[in-house]
């Protein structure tokens, strides 16, 4: 009898545990992004210019014939200057500062905004090199975004600049 009792005890707390598992995969419900947004993407790793000059005829003079190079660059990296526009207002603007641990690695961004679903007009601008004004990188592209859609904005140099897919 206490043998019965025992299988029945073990099968009403399976059956429990299996109930409250059932219960706790279906809710509560969860949604990993609303149904009436759309996501764009800012995501890319770029290394900015290095700050070179050319060195003057008596440094080189004063160097070793096998160290005479006539540019000398430092190790680090300048930092990036990044703008994107959606229909003319700012989405992001910042200053990327390299990374590493001394300033030469490149710079990284990752960052998501939701959208409402529409037609858009996003302009990127990339400035990477020691100029004060202006950009060497810039991409406008018109863009209709569907509800629940994904818009990656990322920069390549090799393909040209900013590549929005």
């Amino acid at each position: 009898m206490t043998s019965a009792l025992r299988w029945l005890g073990q099968g009403l707390v399976i059956a429990f545990l299996i109930a409250a598992m059932g219960i706790f995969v279906d809710t509560p419900a969860y949604t990993s992004f609303p149904a009436d947004q759309a996501m764009i993407r800012l995501s890319f790793s770029h290394g900015g210019a290095r700050d070179c000059r050319e060195r003057t005829p008596e440094e080189l003079a004063a160097l070793p014939p096998n160290m005479r190079s006539p540019m000398v660059c430092s190790r680090e990296r300048l930092p990036l200057w990044l703008e994107v526009d959606l229909d003319g207002s700012p989405l992001v603007r910042t200053e990327l500062p390299p990374g590493g641990l001394r300033g030469d690695g490149p710079s990284r961004i990752y960052e998501g905004f939701a959208v409402p679903p529409g037609r858009y007009t996003i302009e990127a601008r990339l400035r990477d090199s020691a100029r004060e004004i202006g950009f060497d990188w810039q991409r406008t592209a018109e863009v209709d975004l569907e509800p629940r859609q994904n818009l990656v904005i990322e920069f390549r140099s090799d393909a040209g600049g900013f590549v929005i897919q």
